[in-house]
């Protein structure tokens, strides 16, 4: 409703009371889906789909989400996929979706100059499975070292003047790492407090089987 407010003609003062309300109700909304994630995952009722998709639009559709937010804080946006990293792939592109967006929204979060970027590469796998690692870095305020030993518990930040300055609930985190491990891998940071941080994970993907499914469906494609 607060869309098609903003979509009406408003006074600038007006826009702006629409625009906070569509701010906090975006705000409580993600704190809800973080709640109910993670009381899933305690209970062991978070199962992960298995389905094939195209890793590529998924990893470029998850920066340019962030592109206007980018744009406001002049910030730059840059992503880097190595050529072996294998584009078809089976697996949850929702929940892995959601790990990139947590750690990229963290990033933005705490990033006021430089830049983001998201990585990509490729570890090690057989004909049938990869295990990729991922990586988002920024030039932000970067994670006291006494503070990387919990920086992934629930309900953890680096410290209380972060949720009072950044808000959140401190489960983002927390939630990526349970889902990384559902995907059979593991996740870390690399930070230097001033000078920014890199949150890096791995996951395990079976391979799409050349001439099926969706890659079957781009091969074809590409001929039209």
């Amino acid at each position: 409703m607060t869309s098609l407010l903003l979509d009406s003609p408003l006074s600038r003062e007006q826009r702006d009371y629409a625009e906070t309300i569509r701010s906090s109700g975006e705000s409580l909304l993600t704190i809800i889906n973080d709640i109910l994630d993670f009381s899933k995952i305690e209970a062991g009722k978070l199962d992960l789909e298995c389905v094939d998709f195209d890793l590529q639009p998924v990893l470029e559709e998850s920066l340019e989400l962030f592109g206007e937010a980018a744009r406001r804080k002049q910030l730059r946006l840059s992503q880097h996929i190595d050529d072996a990293v294998p584009r078809y792939l089976k697996g949850d592109p929702v929940r892995f979706r959601q790990i990139l967006m947590n750690l990229l929204s963290n990033a933005m979060k705490f990033t006021e100059t430089g830049g983001v970027s998201l990585s990509a590469e490729y570890v090690e796998g057989t004909t049938t499975q990869a295990l990729l690692r991922f990586a988002v870095t920024d030039t932000g305020i970067g994670i006291p070292p006494a503070a990387k030993s919990r920086i992934f518990d629930a309900f953890s930040q680096a410290d209380g003047s972060t949720t009072r300055r950044y808000g959140g609930t401190g489960l983002g985190l927390s939630i990526a790492k349970q889902l990384v491990g559902l995907m059979g891998g593991t996740i870390a940071v690399d930070s230097t407090p001033g000078s920014g941080s890199t949150f890096a994970f791995t996951t395990r993907f079976d391979l799409q089987p050349l001439g099926s499914g969706l890659h079957h469906l781009r091969l074809v494609g590409g001929h039209g």
